[in-house]
């Protein structure tokens, strides 16, 4: 009996942590649609890495500020629609790890993964990688396409 009440605290505890998850995840997507530099920025943990769909975006959050603030500032936001979220806890019992399938308006159907740090502020992104699945049946088409476009870019 004391193994089971064990067991039913932990996912109660992890249920309602799950909703602090979504609540963080949705707030961010909210923030970024709405352009709202603030709240965006300040649901990143201070040692914030993203990841964005290029290779050549990877920024800290100083970097990331900057990259996002001049598109805020004109009200040019971007929205990215939770579409299924799933959030894996880790033996630190404050960084879990979460994956999302994402629709937008210009890039379609995204993933975004990371990973979530508790604060004293409550959960912050430690991690963001926005991404771009590639289907497996034009993968080679993808990736072919890619090749090409960095050989020019190498050649100019």
């Amino acid at each position: 009996m004391y193994k089971i009440m064990l067991i039913l605290i932990f996912f109660s505890f992890f249920t309602n942590a799950n909703s602090e998850f979504d609540e963080t995840l949705n707030s961010f997507h909210q923030a970024a649609g709405e352009a709202d530099y603030d709240k965006y920025m300040s649901l990143l943990a201070k040692e914030a890495i993203y990841l964005g769909t290029d290779s050549g975006e990877r920024w800290n959050k100083k970097e990331f500020s900057a990259f996002v603030k001049p598109y805020f500032s004109q009200g040019k936001g971007w929205l990215y629609q939770p579409i299924e979220r799933h959030v894996t806890p880790t033996p630190a019992s404050d960084i879990v790890f979460f994956d999302e399938l994402l629709e937008n308006e210009n890039y379609g159907r995204c993933r975004g993964s990371g990973l979530l740090i508790k604060t004293q502020q409550g959960w912050k992104i430690l991690q963001y990688n926005l991404s771009i699945p590639v289907p497996n049946a034009i993968a080679r088409q993808v990736v072919k396409s890619i090749k090409v476009h960095r050989s020019a870019d190498v050649n100019q």
